[in-house]
């Protein structure tokens, strides 16, 4: 990989960034452009789901 090819994922069973695909793909998130926006996975995720649910409960 260069440069820009590189991906990083969030490894959600040992809460590590891994650069490329290390480990099995259900317990991975990503890919991520950076290292930094692997290591913010959980919250951006929680974010989302926080947004999804405030949508659902307008819709309501």
């Amino acid at each position: 990989m260069t440069g820009t090819d590189r991906e990083f994922y969030y490894n959600t069973e040992t809460g590590q960034v891994e650069e490329g695909k290390v480990s099995d793909w259900t317990g991975r998130m990503g890919p991520y452009p950076s290292r930094e926006a692997a290591e913010h996975a959980l919250d951006q995720a929680k974010a989302r789901t926080r947004a999804w649910d405030e949508e659902d409960e307008r819709r309501r």
